[in-house]
């Protein structure tokens, strides 16, 4: 082969690993992503308790640390000012399991009383969640579900 074909086959190699090692790294730096949130609200009665459960997705590609979960009414005063990563990440932590390489599937579920389900505002609801990777990143999503109070 002639010198000029080597030396371009070489620089070639070396820009391609460079964009390779680019990509790695940036990939690397993603926040967490959310997919497939799911709310379901069930109003208890006289013969059985009310529940309240989200399920969703969690990718990062460095591990997911926590995911919580907080619903609020959509008429309520999180309706002007959506609730902030620092109020959600007090709120509830959603249990969650590997779903397959980086990915976890998370639930949070908690019972509903008479008297909670007789206090809570009617109409529309929203679910925020706040996940949090290994690596530190956040997401946050403050209509990542909804639900009705009826």
């Amino acid at each position: 082969m002639s010198r000029r074909i080597v030396l371009s086959a070489a620089a070639g190699a070396v820009v391609l690993a460079a964009a390779g090692g680019f990509a790695l790294a940036f990939a690397g730096d993603r926040p967490p992503a959310l997919a497939h949130g799911v709310a379901r609200y069930t109003a208890p009665d006289a013969d059985r308790a009310g529940s309240f459960s989200f399920t969703t997705e969690v990718t990062a590609s460095s591990g997911v640390r926590s995911v919580r979960v907080l619903a609020w009414p959509a008429h309520s005063s999180f309706a002007k000012k959506e609730p902030t990563a620092k109020e959600v990440a007090t709120a509830e932590t959603a249990t969650c399991r590997p779903a397959g390489g980086d990915a976890v599937r998370c639930v949070y579920t908690t019972g509903v009383t008479v008297a909670e389900a007789a206090r809570s505002p009617r109409g529309p609801w929203h679910v925020a969640v706040l996940a949090t990777a290994e690596d530190g990143g956040t997401t946050l999503d403050t209509k990542a579900a909804g639900f009705t109070v009826r």
